[in-house]
């Protein structure tokens, strides 16, 4: 249910041939840095520029003037990066994608025609393609016992042996608006999360979820 192969289709990013390497996509998380600075030395440098130190961006890509964008960095041809938004590196975004006004970003992927478009927070984590997330919708990336993460599968606890680790969000998923994904959660490709919602754990694919005790089936 929660492996790489389950929540992405790789077909949708540049950083296909590493994630391949993992079983469980949260294991990329720390070598994300690394994957980055790899990629940049394949890159075509006639269709990418180096936009601010280690950050490669399309030329199709736009940039706010007001945007913050730290190394290492990826930006996709035809993605655009609006007022304020601020990358804090080790990033990779996709093709088409959104990173919008006020929005966060850190040690994170984000695969072809995502969006992250109004006052969003994404700290090391994966989301797959075309996901959305509604405006003020955050990932939460570190418990507040400072201890690892446990991924919570029913009464089965998954141990992940990172202090940080965001969520997995599956192909076309849809995040509800003001919604928290606690650190460890795992939404299935077409899910959605109702707004303001709370999630803990692993939400199914093409699901319905309205809160830990509802959760149902797309029909």
């Amino acid at each position: 249910m929660y492996t790489t192969e389950n929540l992405f289709d790789l077909e949708h990013t540049i950083t296909a041939k590493y994630l391949k390497q993992y079983e469980y996509p949260w294991e990329a998380l720390p070598q994300i840095k690394q994957f980055i600075r790899e990629l940049i030395s394949e890159l075509d440098k006639n269709e990418f520029n180096e936009v601010a130190k280690d950050v490669w961006a399309h030329k199709s890509v736009k940039i706010a003037p007001t945007a913050s964008l730290n190394g290492p960095c990826i930006i996709g041809k035809d993605s655009e990066i609006r007022q304020c938004a601020y990358i804090r590196g080790n990033v990779v975004v996709g093709e088409g994608c959104v990173i919008g006004n006020s929005c966060e970003l850190k040690n994170a992927i984000v695969f072809d025609k995502s969006q992250v478009p109004h006052f969003n927070y994404v700290g090391d984590s994966i989301l797959g393609f075309h996901a959305h997330m509604g405006a003020g919708s955050i990932v939460s990336n570190l418990k507040s016992d400072g201890k690892d993460v446990i991924i919570k599968d029913g009464k089965k606890k998954v141990e992940t042996h990172l202090r940080k680790f965001g969520a997995m969000i599956g192909d076309n998923a849809e995040i509800g608006c003001n919604s928290v994904m606690n650190p460890g959660t795992i939404i299935g490709r077409k899910s959605n999360i109702y707004p303001l919602a709370r999630v803990r754990g692993i939400v199914p694919a093409n699901s319905i979820y309205k809160d830990e005790d509802n959760i149902v089936e797309k029909r």
